[in-house]
């Protein structure tokens, strides 16, 4: 096998496991997936609001989600760690499965929208973004945007420092989707520039500098001998 089929079927395995672990970890509130290859085996790392309710009682429900990762999807020795959302607000995955949870539930999208936006910038975040695609009022497909603060859609600072998340509301006329885009707290962008220890610095002291003698406009006029 190639290693641009190894590479392609490697993805769409990661693909297809982050599918099913949101589906699995719903009620837990999905916040989050990283996989890790080890010498041991592949650590998968979840972040969930509430990691109790996937953990189960004495780790029974954590045991039988490990054994069906391992038969589904062919992963050599798995080991799930769940890990605790801290600040849920500035979770972009959370905030769009939130989003559409309240979505579902009736509220008109302007108000779900604008809503989620006040939240996040109340938690800290430098920016976000919320967008809404679908049958939003009527037949036809439109798109709605809702934004505060600071948001880049390019280079670095993309990479750095933007959180993205993506989920589904199903609502009767059909789908809509929810992409919530957030910048962290902590972002530090290009064109900032903090001088360090301008105020340390000693401030400069004035120089006298020596008196020059003023010459008489008519001893100046007069050349002296040695230039005639």
């Amino acid at each position: 096998m190639s290693a641009e089929r190894k590479v392609i079927q490697e993805q769409m395995r990661r693909v297809l496991l982050k599918d099913y672990l949101v589906q699995e970890s719903a009620r837990a509130g999905f916040g989050g997936l990283d996989i890790t290859r080890t010498p041991m085996g592949t650590r998968v790392t979840l972040i969930c609001e509430r990691p109790g309710i996937l953990i189960g009682h004495r780790g029974e429900l954590i045991k039988r989600l490990t054994e069906d990762i391992q038969h589904r999807f062919s992963l050599d020795n798995p080991q799930i760690e769940v890990q605790e959302e801290r600040n849920p607000s500035l979770n972009a995955q959370l905030m769009a499965e939130k989003l559409a949870s309240t979505l579902e539930r009736g509220w008109h999208f302007r108000r779900a929208g604008h809503s989620t936006v006040r939240r996040i910038m109340e938690s800290g975040a430098r920016g976000c973004q919320v967008i809404l695609s679908g049958k939003l009022t009527g037949e036809r497909h439109r798109t709605e945007r809702f934004k505060a603060g600071t948001i880049k859609y390019c280079g670095e600072a993309v990479h750095l420092w933007i959180a993205k998340g993506f989920y589904q509301a199903r609502l009767k006329p059909g789908v809509i989707g929810v992409n919530v885009w957030i910048m962290r707290p902590t972002a530090k962008l290009p064109d900032e520039i903090v001088v360090k220890g301008v105020e340390d610095r000693p401030k400069s002291v004035p120089v006298e500098l020596p008196a020059i003698e003023e010459v008489p406009a008519t001893e100046a006029a007069v050349p002296p001998p040695e230039a005639l």
